[in-house]
């Protein structure tokens, strides 16, 4: 693989499936550092109809209407995984099965459960798997990372980040809210605010802190049972504590902070994909640190698809951005919030089954 392009598969056809091949295709014609030598050679959906549109529509040569056929398709070096998170556990099983790496979209799984199925069937395999967590592979997050971690502010003592969007204004919202079939309110599709925005603000304290020992938790749940919005409460041994909150009833700032025994660092608005945060040291003037333009859009998914051509060609099973313990600790403390507040999806092991690492409270 390290002598030619590495062939990417496509896995689902939907939106956040359509942004990563357009970045993918685009950083390869472009021939820019961040997405050098990929060809995206196959597109599965569960419908024919679907994956052909998808396929002419970014000049993708095969497209498949079942994912055994992608799966199977030996020509593939790596699958990108886009499908609804109830269906990870399916999709990204099946491809590692047949022998194939695989990129999987977050949330990784719908539990700590699943997630651990598939990092053994990957380890059984010696197939490369990531979380898409695009996030840690963004270079101004790795900056940030990187100052934490050399002291910059001192030793972490709080974190605060929330996601929050309207989802009556989203378009698929009928008379000022979305409909219980709707993706984010069907427990069938893992719906709720955790598992789609949550899982970023759980992240981001998880970046920098690691797991936490303890969860405290409140929702306000839809009459379906997921949750609309939850607010969170981390905290560790070492007495760091994480304030989070995650929402589909409301836009916020999506801001973040970390502070720090000698200071701060502010993410004024989109966190996880941000284009500046300043620093604030005690004692001194701040300091504004800003996304450099040849890094492309701040929006731009390329950053992960390098990472994870880079640990193909290196030989490498799963990557040191997103390791495979951490997206586990993430499971785990996303199992851990919806113990807390009852969010349970269908044909789930009882609560206690989940996340026996936390204690609860």
């Amino acid at each position: 693989m390290t002598e030619r392009s590495v062939r990417w598969g496509i896995l689902a056809t939907g939106g956040i499936a359509a942004a990563f091949t357009a970045d993918l295709v685009a950083a390869s014609r472009s021939g820019s550092a961040a997405g050098p030598d990929a060809e995206v050679v196959a597109v599965a959906s569960r419908s024919q109809e679907s994956a052909d549109a998808f396929a002419e529509r970014f000049g993708i040569p095969r497209a498949y209407g079942d994912w055994n056929a992608l799966a199977e398709d030996g020509d593939v070096d790596v699958v990108y995984v886009a499908t609804p998170h109830s269906a990870h556990r399916v999709a990204a099983g099946l491809c590692l099965e047949a022998g194939r790496n695989v990129l999987c979209e977050k949330a990784f799984t719908l539990n700590a459960r699943e997630a651990g199925e598939l990092v053994a069937l990957a380890k059984a395999r010696g197939s490369f798997l990531m979380e898409a967590m695009w996030m840690y592979c963004n270079p101004l997050i790795r900056r940030l990372k990187a100052l934490v971690d050399d002291g910059a502010i001192g030793e972490v003592r709080h974190v605060q980040a929330d996601f929050g969007l309207a989802g009556h204004l989203l378009p698929e919202a009928r008379n000022g809210t979305l409909p219980p079939s709707h993706r984010l309110r069907d427990p069938a599709q893992g719906g709720g605010a955790l598992l789609d925005l949550g899982v970023y603000p759980v992240s981001f304290a998880q970046l920098l802190l690691g797991e936490p020992s303890d969860v405290t938790a409140r929702s306000m749940l839809s009459a379906e049972g997921v949750d609309l919005q939850t607010g969170a409460l981390l905290s560790w041994d070492g007495g760091a504590l994480a304030s989070l909150h995650c929402s589909i009833v409301g836009g916020t700032a999506t801001a973040a902070s970390v502070t720090g025994s000698g200071g701060r660092i502010d993410i004024p608005h989109g966190f996880f994909f941000p284009d500046r945060f300043v620093l604030h040291r005690d004692g001194r003037e701040p300091e504004e640190f800003t996304a450099d333009p040849a890094d492309g859009p701040r929006n731009s998914l390329r950053h992960e698809a390098a990472e994870v051509m880079r640990a193909l060609r290196a030989g490498e099973t799963e990557s040191p951005l997103v390791p495979l313990d951490g997206t586990l600790a993430v499971m785990r403390t996303l199992d851990a919030i919806r113990d807390r507040v009852g969010v349970r999806y269908p044909g789930e092991a009882p609560e206690a089954d989940r996340a026996p690492e936390l204690t609860p409270v």
